[in-house]
């Protein structure tokens, strides 16, 4: 069975066991009776392996393999730290060290890329949504817990690191080679189109780039603009809070969202008057990159009908994690309130379906298929560019431009790449 099938395989059957094994158990049980049913099966079937597979087992390794898949059918960011994990994870979470500019999260057992951040040396690497991580300097990534990963991802500035990766296009793996730097977060950009028409381009939203937002915005305003594209496309990094600020910019009054839990109260993020600063037409672009606090602002401003959404469907996560401890020293890395829109719905589960879907075309392609199967990034080298695409080819930009200068046609089912779809 080549690598290509074996991650297959691992991933269905992690997911198939992860839903039979975890049932009803986290907060859907309808009495305690019912989770402690679930949890019989759980500890039987652990029994029946250590007892009827065809040789003795690694119980340690099946039992972490067992409670990480049950976290990520949970939560796909959480994280199960053993006492050694956990020491170096808190010694490490506040330091600032060179990195490889990663969004990571879990997807079938492995780690999964949600996005690069834009000139980064993973962005630099082709590495983009949708790529698994299989190993990490040699180290496999299976059962691997999240935060950990992001640990070994971080280093001195000019050190490198090897990974495996998995991708839809290609049977094997491709091996990449990085170099840690410290990763500069964007920067917001401004410009003004034909027809008064700024477009704003927002790729983090870390704490206090509502800020930045905000200087561009009058900015675009001085030269002209009288209605304004928000580029959320890739703004995989950020705040939930950022995400509200943000979304308060262009409305003066409802709820932008509220985050709730099973130990957290309600609270509602309404938006302020004194905060709006735009009043005048928008549309919001998002991609299978936007995350988090940039989906919270564009959640916000769909369901208000302040603005359209054009582009594909969001990635889906917004919610508060914290660290929780165990008896024996290890922790759990877990959400423990979601963020959900107006309507009632949760950011993480439902993602913001755009109003007007169509296909990024200016997404990272795949390597090509005759590329050689290992990359290297190595300091103080550029990776090759990619030839640049003429700008009617960002179809996304192009549908929105047109949706604000009233000459967007019906939407309809797709026919070719980059077609207008009817949205979900």
């Amino acid at each position: 069975m080549n690598t290509r099938l074996k991650f297959i395989f691992v991933g269905i059957t992690t997911l198939f066991a992860a839903a039979l094994l975890v049932g009803q158990v986290v907060g859907r049980a309808s009495n305690p009776e019912d989770a402690y049913r679930h949890l019989a099966v759980f500890t039987d079937v652990l029994s029946r392996i250590k007892s009827e597979y065809v040789e003795e087992p690694d119980m340690k390794s099946v039992t972490i393999g067992a409670v990480n898949g049950l976290l990520e059918a949970v939560d796909p960011y959480a994280s199960y730290l053993n006492a050694d994990q956990y020491k170096q994870y808190l010694k490490q979470k506040d330091l600032k060290k060179a990195s490889v500019g990663l969004v990571l999260s879990k997807r079938f057992g492995y780690i999964s890329v949600v996005d690069s951040i834009p000139g980064s040396p993973a962005d630099k690497a082709g590495l983009t949504t949708g790529d698994m991580i299989e190993t990490i300097n040699a180290v496999a990534t299976r059962d691997m817990p999240l935060a950990f990963a992001e640990i070994l991802l971080q280093g001195d500035a000019g050190s490198t690191i090897d990974l495996s990766v998995l991708r839809v296009r290609k049977p094997e793996p491709t091996k990449i080679s990085l170099t840690r730097a410290m990763v500069m977060l964007p920067a917001v950009t401004g410009k003004l189109l034909p027809d008064g028409v700024g477009h704003i381009r927002v790729q983090s939203l870390e704490d206090g780039k509502t800020a930045q937002i905000s200087t561009v915005i009058k900015d675009l305003e001085k030269q002209g603009a009288k209605k304004l594209v928000l580029d959320l496309r890739n703004a995989a990094f950020g705040t939930p809070e950022e995400g509200v600020a943000l979304a308060n910019l262009f409305l003066d009054k409802g709820l932008i969202t509220y985050s709730q839990g099973q130990r957290y109260s309600r609270k509602d993020y309404e938006a302020s008057p004194g905060n709006q600063i735009w009043k005048l037409p928008v549309v919001v672009l998002t991609n299978r990159s936007t995350t988090s606090g940039a989906e919270i602002a564009a959640s916000a401003l769909l369901d208000a009908k302040r603005a359209e959404v054009v582009g594909e469907r969001t990635y889906g996560d917004a919610a508060k994690r914290e660290a929780i401890s165990m008896e024996d020293g290890s922790a759990v890395i877990l959400a423990v309130a979601k963020f959900y829109n107006a309507k009632g719905k949760s950011i993480q589960e439902a993602a913001v379906v755009p109003s007007r879907a169509v296909v990024d075309t200016l997404a990272a392609a795949p390597p090509d298929e005759d590329d050689d199967d290992e990359v290297k990034i190595d300091k103080g080298k550029e990776a090759p560019k990619e030839p640049k695409k003429k700008a009617d080819e960002d179809t996304i930009l192009k549908n929105a431009l047109e949706v604000l200068n009233g000459t967007a046609k019906a939407s309809a089912p797709a026919t070719a790449r980059g077609h207008v779809t009817d949205a979900a």
